[in-house]
């Protein structure tokens, strides 16, 4: 397995570490900063002896060196700054998409796009369409991060092993994600016999601000442990066949009433990527919520057009 990651920043980085420690396959890191990726994939792999992983990875500033790249992780583009929303980003990460994804289907045509770049529901609507690839091999790793946070806190609340907890945000990555308390569950204990109403409005608010949060702590960073670690998770399940259910960006085209558009809801994910798009039923709140995360999209792909990608 050839696993490509576009971008060697923290996100990038550390997915690629993650990727060889779990031997998933060979890694190629790809940056335009000279020197960058050759340094950072040369320190890894000195580690390799102490983590004891025999997969490769390979720094590079040139494309044609992810050339039959099985899968290709997506994390280039500017990062937020404090006061800046993922949409802040979308004219300047745009191109940098557009020009990644040309790259990619130059390569790598057989290869799986996950995508990490925010803002991520439509960097990922963009590299389906410029790809041109079937839907089930673009597809974002927003719900994974979401749905890891939400689990976190909640984990966190009841002082309990966050292997306990189950737990699911659908929708946009941003603050309109949908965070589910009625899909979550502790141990199989429904969250809400075990949180009050109140509890849980606080846990579910703080899951929408968990990226801003880190923003406003880091000052001239944003996360990436866990948007790493989420993306190598994505990678995992495609690579070993897992067909785990996950919350994932992907392309809808009718379910829960939607179409034409790349929003977070839960697929069943395997070797050949998105196999199947999981519909919920839910209520006329969560409904909503929905819907208006989606709207929200919707304007930002327009604004695509306006750009003129």
């Amino acid at each position: 397995m050839k696993i490509s990651i576009i971008g060697g920043g923290h996100v990038g980085a550390t997915c690629a570490f993650l990727i060889a420690q779990k031997e998933l396959g060979d890694v190629v890191l790809v940056d335009i900063v000279e020197g960058l990726p050759h340094g950072t994939a040369l320190d890894m792999m000195q580690s390799s002896s102490v983590e004891k992983f025999d997969k490769k990875v390979h720094g590079t500033n040139e494309f044609k060196d992810i050339c039959d790249s099985d899968l290709v992780v997506v994390t280039a583009g500017l990062a937020r700054k404090p006061g800046m929303t993922r949409l802040d980003l979308l004219a300047k990460n745009s191109q940098i998409i557009k020009n990644v994804t040309e790259n990619i289907v130059k390569f790598a045509p057989n290869a799986k796009i996950i995508m990490v770049t925010n803002p991520l529901d439509v960097m990922t609507y963009l590299a389906l369409k410029v790809s041109g690839f079937e839907e089930n091999r673009v597809f974002g790793m927003s719900g994974v991060l979401d749905s890891a946070r939400f689990k976190h806190f909640i984990a966190d609340e009841l002082d309990v092993s966050i292997d306990n907890v189950s737990a699911l945000v659908v929708g946009s990555h941003s603050e309109l994600m949908v965070p589910l308390p009625r899909f979550s569950s502790i141990s199989g204990i429904p969250l809400v016999e075990l949180l009050s109403k109140e509890r849980i409005n606080h846990i579910v608010e703080r899951t929408k601000r968990g990226g801003a949060e880190i923003v406003a702590y880091l000052k001239n960073g944003s996360a990436f442990y866990a948007p790493a670690a989420s993306a190598a998770k994505m990678v995992e399940v495609v690579v070993r066949n897992k067909k785990e259910v996950l919350p994932a960006c992907v392309y809808l085209e009718g379910e829960y009433g939607l179409n034409s558009i790349c929003l977070g809801v839960p697929v069943k994910i395997g070797k050949d990527g998105i196999e199947k798009i999981i519909e919920l039923s839910l209520n006329s709140e969560e409904r909503a919520a929905l819907n208006e995360s989606a709207e929200s999209i919707k304007e930002s792909i327009k604004s695509l057009s306006l750009l003129e990608i």
